[in-house]
């Protein structure tokens, strides 16, 4: 059956209910979405500060192929074989964009035996904060062209503009645009454009903010433009927009509980992508997972070299997260793909190509227990193409480089096809104090912290830029020299050439563009040829889905 099909026979329970009998849960701190979805109350949250924090697990991946890894499924899955070993585990998720579920990828909420329900609504609209998001962002936007409009007191440089518009969808015609056209009544001609909701600055912020309080003064430190003067920044709280904007996203900082297949808790809060944004879910979510449960899982989005470098530079530098562990997932067909095997040939044996692919895998270890300082168990998302010679070859790869390694069946079986991963994980975090390292001191320059991301991570020989980008980061270092970085690149490969696989070395990481993301608090350096609006491929996924007279949904994988 399809993941879909799956998902809509899973005998579901009332999450009121469940979160009652899971986590003592009240009813008056959920503020239900139908039957099987609720907001848990920032209130409630709050009651639990004094309460002992469980065990962080982090879930990654190799660099992402065309064939799939699972990262979310292994989330799931991990999550359901804890609860059945008797360990009180959550897991906590990032939301699904629309942009990928109608574009390449589908949906994301897991797949196979090892998925998050209500399936259907989590990829579309789920509790519409998603909506939330885009609509605070643009109306930012509209209060930027009003106030130029009505007499530009701010003295607002219309050239200089930094704040785009945004829509969750991929549609590259909306990159570039023109504003203001058909004359004086309607507002004055600029360029503008368009990036994903995902890549919004109020997305970030959304997901590093831990409170109101908080979430309302990293909005009015967003940084729109600059004065005449080209030096003067003018803010969002210049504008007095904060508070709208605040207002509009009162309950989409509210983190969501939904449930596995298994009918275990999980919250799905926040989702900005790892290739042009930082890839977490929110730190409130995963906090409060931490206050509830002995243990927490958790994903950060594709490579290990982007997803979980953010989580820890980005997430845990602000919050003070301290994770137990990683699971780094990787599938054979995804390394053979790095060796070298084209897409539809990766259901065929091939031990070759597997051994060449290797090095992906080995880059990945050796970046998570050396450069972040953190225990690794790497996890064979298994396919049932996965032939016994090349499981058995990956294993003896993996014992060679000192890893653990663990065949999981989750997509087939569920939480019981993830009991030996969970047990490798149980055993290995409850031996081991909760520690890591970050990549680079905050105290480096931003050229610094930018070049010890390329040279360490991905095997770069240095970096490169225009006059104009050296510029701005040397003059960014007095104000925001402390301020993390947020690599934009593609997440296809460790260069900044997608089609680069393997662990790729001796290349030169070019920063084409800077953007200041003051209210989230980080620097993006965005790197060769990424966009922050993708579009459709040739054949979109949303040709397939569709729905029924009984309203009744297919197509969402």
């Amino acid at each position: 059956m399809s993941d879909i099909e799956i998902a809509q026979q899973a005998t579901m329970r009332p999450i009121i209910a469940l979160a009652k009998e899971q986590y003592n849960i009240d009813p008056e701190h959920l503020e239900p979405h139908g039957h099987y979805k609720a907001k848990l109350s920032l209130e409630y949250i709050n009651s639990l500060a004094d309460k002992a924090d469980g065990k962080l697990i982090l879930v990654t991946a190799i660099s992402p192929t065309p064939a799939g890894e699972g990262k979310t499924t292994t989330t799931v899955g991990l999550g359901d074989a804890m609860n059945r070993l008797g360990k009180k585990t959550i897991m906590c998720l990032r939301e699904p964009s629309l942009g990928p579920c109608f574009g390449v990828k589908g949906g994301a909420a897991g797949g196979g035996y090892a998925q998050v329900v209500p399936m259907e609504d989590i990829n579309l609209h789920f509790t519409g904060d998603f909506h939330a998001i885009g609509v605070a962002h643009n109306l930012l936007s509209a209060l930027i062209d009003n106030h130029i409009n009505h007499g530009n007191s701010l003295d607002i440089d219309p050239r200089r503009i930094q704040w785009k518009r945004v829509v969750d969808m991929n549609d590259r015609a909306l990159r570039n645009i023109v504003v203001g056209m058909g004359g004086p009544a309607n507002g004055y001609l600029r360029e503008d454009g368009y990036d994903i909701v995902v890549a919004s600055e109020v997305m970030a912020i959304l997901c590093l903010a831990i409170n109101r309080a908080d979430l309302k003064k990293r909005l009015g430190r967003i940084i729109i433009g600059y004065k005449s003067d080209r030096i003067t920044p003018v803010y969002a709280s210049d504008l007095n927009a904060q508070g709208a904007m605040a207002a509009l996203l009162k309950d989409a900082i509210n983190p969501n509980l939904v449930q596995t297949l298994e009918n275990n808790i999980a919250i799905i809060h926040g989702g900005p992508f790892a290739n042009i944004a930082h890839g977490c879910n929110t730190v409130t979510a995963t906090q409060t997972a931490l206050k509830l449960a002995d243990y927490v899982v958790t994903e950060a989005g594709f490579g290990a070299d982007l997803g979980a470098e953010k989580f820890i530079d980005i997430k845990c530098r602000m919050s003070g997260l301290t994770p137990s562990a990683v699971v780094l997932v990787a599938t054979i067909r995804a390394l053979k793909f790095h060796g070298g095997v084209a897409k539809d040939d990766l259901n065929q044996e091939n031990l070759v190509a597997l051994e060449q692919g290797f090095v992906n895998l080995e880059r990945h270890y050796h970046n998570i227990t050396q450069h972040y300082g953190l225990p690794c168990v790497v996890c064979i998302n298994h396919f049932t193409f996965d032939s016994d010679a090349e499981i058995a070859l990956l294993q003896q790869q993996c014992v060679a480089l000192g890893a653990s390694c663990i065949v999981s069946k989750h997509w087939a079986k569920g939480g019981a096809g993830a009991e030996d991963l969970a047990q490798s994980i149980i055993d290995l975090v409850d031996t081991r104090e909760p520690s890591f390292t970050y990549v680079y001191d905050e105290n480096l320059s931003l050229w610094d912290k930018i070049e010890t991301i390329a040279t360490k991570l991905y095997g770069a020989t240095g970096i490169s830029a225009s006059a104009k980008v050296k510029a701005q980061l040397a003059e960014w270092n007095a104000d925001y020299g402390h301020f993390p970085i947020c690599m934009a690149k593609t997440q296809m490969s460790f260069s900044t050439n997608p089609n680069a696989k393997g662990a790729p070395t001796g290349h030169t990481l070019e920063i084409r563009e800077l953007k200041l993301a003051n209210g989230a608090g980080f620097i993006v350096a965005i790197a060769g040829d990424i966009m922050t609006m993708p579009g459709l491929p040739k054949v979109p996924a949303a040709e397939r889905i569709d729905i029924d007279d009984n309203g009744r949904i297919t197509g969402l994988f």
